[in-house]
């Protein structure tokens, strides 16, 4: 994963997971895409607590501001948006895992990637669907190099990234961490400086997160690199 390789291509749940988890490493490699799965709307105008605490007054609003704060975001790391038409658990509207590896795949196919990134699947449904999905296109583009990423905010929850990374194991998948200074190629400082900037575009989360909930985005980003080594375990009930 170095500077020369081409396009990185790391995939975001949301508008700032893929900022907060993996800034970092972004500021190391300009021009990769950044592809947010849940960046959609609602088709009629509703109203979650978790806009509320953001400061909007319906989804609408949450997710036209929530697409300028990732556009400043993504540019202060040189990264691409790459948007996906699906919608957040909040607005209960959610894909199957089928129809997401489905797009997912194709995006990621038509792209010029040799590296992608996933997160984990940590805590949240959301998330959880979307490692799901690349977990099903992962075996289907082998060729690439495949990674984890650990959610930041949610790698915090006790226990979670020990039963996601058994959960990987039982599908035949083994993860292997990767030392971040392998994937880090200029001066820290000047990462952190661009990571900090990124984060602080997305404001009406800091906002949600309140005084210290956003804190641990600046922790060192975890990374885990992706095998397939068999065929996933049959459950017992099946």
């Amino acid at each position: 994963m170095s500077e020369t390789s081409p396009r990185l291509f790391v995939v975001s749940p949301h508008f700032d997971d893929a900022v907060f988890s993996c800034g970092a490493l972004l500021a190391t490699h300009p021009d990769a895409a950044v592809c947010t799965v849940f960046a959609a709307p609602p088709e009629r105008e509703m109203h979650t607590e978790w806009d509320t605490l953001s400061g909007f007054a319906g989804a609408h609003e949450a997710v036209h501001a929530r697409t300028i704060e990732d556009n400043n975001a993504l540019a202060a790391l040189d990264a691409i948006p790459v948007r996906m038409p699906f919608r957040d658990g909040q607005y209960l509207d959610s894909p199957s895992i089928s129809k997401l590896a489905a797009a997912l795949e194709e995006i990621i196919y038509g792209s010029t990637a040799d590296t992608l990134l996933m997160p984990l699947g940590l805590f949240d449904s959301d998330h959880e669907l979307v490692s799901d999905a690349c977990c099903e296109v992962l075996p289907r583009l082998a060729h690439l190099s495949w990674f984890g990423y650990e959610e930041a905010i949610h790698r915090r929850q006790p226990g979670v990234v020990e039963a996601r990374l058994e959960e990987l194991a039982r599908r035949g998948i083994v993860a292997t961490p990767v030392y971040p200074v392998a994937l880090y190629t200029i001066d820290p400082a000047r990462q952190a400086l661009a990571k900090r900037e990124a984060v602080n575009a997305y404001t009406s989360q800091l906002k949600a997160c309140g005084p210290h909930g956003c804190d641990d985005v600046f922790a060192p980003e975890h990374y885990w690199q992706l095998n397939m080594t068999r065929k996933p375990a049959r459950h017992a009930s099946q």
